[in-house]
Order: C-alpha cells, then structure tokens, then sequence
C-alpha cells in the first residue's frame, strides 16, 4: 500500500473485480446491449457506435443507478 498522507491510503484494485469497480459492469452493460455481435467497419465507426451507446445510457440515469448498486455495498 502506498501513503499519500497520514490520514489517506491508497489501495489498488485488482483487475477484474467489478464487484469493487462499478464501471466495469456499465461497460458490460454497453457491450451487451449496444456493441456486441457487430462488425465495425473501422475506427471512426467504433467510436461513432460507442458514443451513440453512451449517450443512449446517459438518457437513461435509472439505469446507471440499477447496474452501479451493489448487494454488499448497501447493508
């Protein structure tokens, strides 16, 4: 563990743990409502196809609240 200051200490997640990194399951949720069993055509079409994604997601805010809620993080 590394010290930042005497009060705070960073810890670092470890990879693939989405239980304890809520982004990773709105990036799950993207691929498999919006990206997946596709083909893109290039670049410029994976980054119009997945902004296209994320903004559908943004409209959507109860939606994010539900995929970032966690059984174990709310007692």
């Amino acid at each position: 563990m590394q010290r930042v200051q005497d009060d705070i200490t960073l810890m670092l997640l470890p990879p693939r743990s989405p239980e304890l990194n809520p982004v990773e399951n709105v990036r799950q949720f993207m691929r498999d409502n919006w990206l997946s069993n596709r083909i893109f055509k290039d670049y410029d079409d994976i980054v119009d196809q997945s902004c296209r994604a994320w903004n559908s997601l943004v409209d959507q805010p109860w939606k994010i609240m539900s995929i970032g809620l966690s059984d174990w993080a709310h007692p």
